[in-house]
């Protein structure tokens, strides 16, 4: 396995445990709808890392720029979940509130996985 596979894979599988775990944390507190959101972006989006991680080395042309989306998308997700997670938690936002930085991060993320895969093999 390619070694931007393995870090890819590795930044899925903690992704999805947090994911489980504010899920969990979300049915056991009153009001937990935006650790219910914050669950629900890392769950989707660590399996969709540790597919994109599966899919790199398929890739010839467009690998440096799937592998940078992904890593985008990893990001994103994770700026956008702990500001959502502190904010119901801790009652503060992160930094200067970083979700929608963070969702604009996995926007351009998953365009970029867009041109990864239009980009033409030899």
């Amino acid at each position: 396995m390619l070694l931007s596979s393995r870090v890819l894979l590795g930044c899925a599988a903690p992704m999805g445990a947090a994911g489980v775990m504010l899920a969990a944390m979300a049915t056991h507190l009153a009001g937990g709808a935006l650790l219910s959101t914050a669950a629900l972006f890392l769950l989707l989006h660590a399996a969709a890392v540790a597919g994109l991680a599966a899919m790199v080395p398929q890739f010839q042309r467009g690998r440096a720029v799937l592998v940078g989306a992904t890593g985008l998308i990893i990001a994103g997700t994770l700026l956008f979940s702990v500001d959502l997670a502190l904010r119901q938690l801790a009652g503060m936002k992160l930094l200067w509130g970083t979700a929608p930085f963070g969702g604009g991060a996995m926007i351009v993320g998953w365009l970029g996985v867009a041109v990864a895969a239009l980009v033409p093999e030899r």
